[in-house]
């Protein structure tokens, strides 16, 4: 198999032939680490390459649905046990976890071929992956753009031709974003489906879960499948579904009513590529016969958006002390993150508790959208991948930011109404380009970014569909088809190809 052939086939092709022993894992595995060496100078989507762990899981026998298909993880909660986890933060090159993360463990043992990790910004607390531990990932469709955030280096990884489908996590976009901005495909799943075990219960509140972006339905559906179920102490149990979600798609979707908006929920803007791309998909659904029609649930988008910053800010706090206690020193972290982290301890568990509380409104808010409608169509993202440097903090705030953080005076004006109104506008600037996917996050309902769209200039463009809690199935029914009738597999960028 040539690299022209390995680009035709996602993982469950690539799995099929391996098990027909028409190609070997060691040969694909070369085919991958020759790629990402290939495209690495040009979009930085990989921190570590794991080749000697591979060669000696190859050599140890490979079985399960994905036996001998070449994989990456995210360098963030999916511990590889004897690797670094960095969580793209100069702070955490300490750390080396002695044990795999529940993910990592079943993701090999379904047979994938873990041959590294990729980038993301730190801590994952971004929609642009540009950390300053390992830099910016370009977007292999336009190198002056980024690959979107935090799974942007699995994002770029995939469009970039290296693999067909990589790992990721979503705590208010993280898949979805990154599927937006390089044209593929992603599914956030529902709160409880796949555990965070052994170190967390919960991340984020139960906002944060797995997952993968690839250039197929059936990959994420089969990748579903593998991650599902529940390990002994979780607080919550999703559990596999009746049916595994693969055996679903064989089945087309009921007619469905979808409502649809394009209007940002905190009332920012939303470019006209991003209204074509709902435009479109609207148009693709109602010749599939589905309906569709105007409709939003009826949520208070600013204040979902302070009480997601409420969580932010206090896990962020926790972060950086966990990252303390492990010998991080205090210069250690980004501008952004240490300022998070200062407003962070000085929130109060009142606070913090009233705000985990609205995020029961919003999850009846859209529970009684969905009694009227099978899914809520948006677009993924207001606008197409960000420039780099695009949603960077302005230079005299930035300056102004340093100087409050450094001298402690952030910390003693905490909670005043001058730091308010600095934070607001923080939080506003970096939602401006993601305004719609975090109501996915607090309420646990899955949702999917579909890539349906390009931009006048050949850019991908994302449109999301959020579906009812635990209603996975129906999603993917509908995603597969739209693959079909709007095919993306074969759309990659020229980069890819060499």
């Amino acid at each position: 198999m040539n690299h022209a052939d390995y680009l035709r086939h996602d993982a469950t092709a690539l799995a099929a032939l391996v098990r027909r022993g028409e190609v070997q894992p060691a040969g694909l595995l070369e085919l991958a680490r020759a790629q990402a060496q290939r495209v690495q100078p040009r979009i930085n989507a990989l921190v570590r390459l794991m080749t000697d762990e591979a060669r000696a899981q190859i050599e140890r026998g490979l079985a399960g649905p994905l036996a001998g298909v070449p994989f990456l993880l995210k360098d963030g909660l999916q511990d590889y046990a004897g690797v670094p986890t960095s969580l793209g933060s100069r702070s955490m090159q300490r750390y080396v976890p002695t044990q795999h993360a529940a993910v990592t463990r079943r993701f090999l043992d379904a047979g994938l071929v873990v041959f590294g990790k990729t980038n993301l910004p730190e801590f994952g607390l971004k929609g642009v992956s540009d950390s300053a531990c390992h830099g910016a990932v370009n977007n292999p469709w336009d190198l002056s753009r980024n690959a979107g955030g935090s799974s942007g280096g699995a994002a770029a990884a995939v469009a970039a031709g290296v693999l067909p489908m990589a790992a990721g996590s979503d705590g208010g976009g993280s898949l979805r974003i990154p599927a937006s901005c390089c044209g593929l495909f992603a599914l956030k799943p529902s709160r409880g489906r796949i555990s965070e075990a052994p170190l967390f219960g919960e991340v984020w509140f139960g906002a944060c879960t797995h997952g993968v972006l690839s250039r197929s339905v059936r990959d994420s559906a089969l990748a579903l499948d593998i991650l599902c179920g529940s390990e002994p102490g979780d607080p919550f149990v999703g559990g596999a579904p009746a049916v595994p979600f693969v055996q679903a798609l064989a089945q087309p979707p009921r007619r469905l009513r979808i409502g649809f908006s394009t209007a940002s929920p905190i009332g920012t803007p939303v470019t006209p590529d991003a209204v074509a791309a709902v435009e479109r998909a609207v148009a693709l659904l109602q010749g599939l016969g589905h309906e569709v029609e105007p409709a939003a649930p009826a949520f208070d988008g600013p204040a979902l958006a302070r009480s997601y910053l409420a969580m932010y800010l206090g896990q962020t706090a926790v972060d950086v002390e966990h990252a303390r206690r492990l010998g991080a020193g205090a210069r250690e972290f980004e501008l952004l993150t240490r300022a998070m982290a200062v407003l962070g301890r000085g929130s109060s568990a009142v606070t913090l508790t009233t705000e985990l509380l609205r995020w029961n409104d919003f999850a009846r808010a859209l529970g009684a959208f969905h009694q009227r409608y099978d899914g809520w169509l948006t677009p993924t993202m207001a606008g197409p991948a960000p420039r780099h440097g695009q949603t960077d903090l302005p230079r005299a705030l930035a300056l102004v930011l340093d100087a409050l953080v450094s001298t402690g005076v952030l910390r003693l004006l905490a909670g005043t109404g001058l730091v308010a109104r600095i934070v607001d506008g923080i939080a506003t600037d970096n939602l401006t380009p993601v305004p719609f996917t975090q109501l996915a996050n607090l309420t646990g309902t899955p949702a999917m970014s579909l890539p349906l769209h390009r931009t006048a200039d050949g850019l991908p463009m994302g449109v999301q569909l959020v579906g009812r809690m635990g209603d996975e199935a129906t999603l993917l029914q509908l995603a597969a088809q739209l693959e079909t009738a709007a095919p993306w597999f074969d759309r990659l960028p020229a980069l890819a190809h060499g």
